[in-house]
């Protein structure tokens, strides 16, 4: 997995004029989840904020990043779990960190890319992937860049199912009945399927 440093600056003023006035002045308001525990044993969140510019390099872009995030000087390798995007802007609006250790397992979407020519296809089909990640869980250290799925065989008409996957390392946690690719018919390919018949 690539890596990505963030700087960030905690936070005490958590109201919306606060946030507002934060987003106003290109930064974004951020949380991290971690493992720190309150004497209750509940999970302490701990509130800052980031550069736009940062957070836009780490939102904007197909890869998946591990993040070294320092706040007010204080390291943490995190990942992003959860983003607030403004419906019609499209500019962040928040962002949730998870943080991860070397020992817990995290679960994360992986880009999924197909690899060889499909068989479908050479016969008139079009491939289409019909989701764009996957989700696995693993330590965050073994999560790949991507996810190859070698699509030689699928005929048309066809389709790949997430249980039928498996990833050396990795634990599939997208439910087993999601269709990750399929090779549909074109009219081309009707056409001449239908040429041929009446021939």
């Amino acid at each position: 997995m690539k890596q990505i440093s963030i700087n960030g600056t905690s936070r005490a003023d958590l109201g919306k004029k606060a946030s507002k006035e934060l987003r106003k002045n290109g930064n974004v308001p951020c949380v991290l989840y971690g493992e720190k525990r309150d004497e209750n044993g509940n999970p302490v969140a701990v509130h800052f904020y980031a550069s736009e510019r940062e957070i836009n390099k780490l939102y904007f872009t197909p890869n998946i990043y591990l993040v070294d995030l320092k706040i007010d000087g204080e390291d943490h390798k995190a990942v992003m779990r959860e983003v607030q995007v403004h419906a019609v802007k499209d500019n962040v609006l928040h962002v949730d960190f998870y943080e991860v250790t070397e020992t817990k397992p995290i679960v994360m979407g992986v880009p999924v890319f197909a690899k060889g020519l499909a068989e479908g296809v050479r016969a008139g089909g079009r491939l289409m992937m019909m989701v764009r990640k996957l989700n696995v869980k693993a330590l965050y250290s073994q999560i790949p860049e991507k996810l190859e799925i070698d699509v030689t065989s699928l005929a048309l008409g066809k389709s790949i199912k997430a249980g039928s996957l498996s990833f050396e390392g990795l634990e599939l946690v997208t439910p087993k009945e999601v269709i990750v690719c399929t090779v549909k018919m074109t009219r081309a390919a009707m056409g001449a399927a239908a040429a041929a018949a009446k021939a």
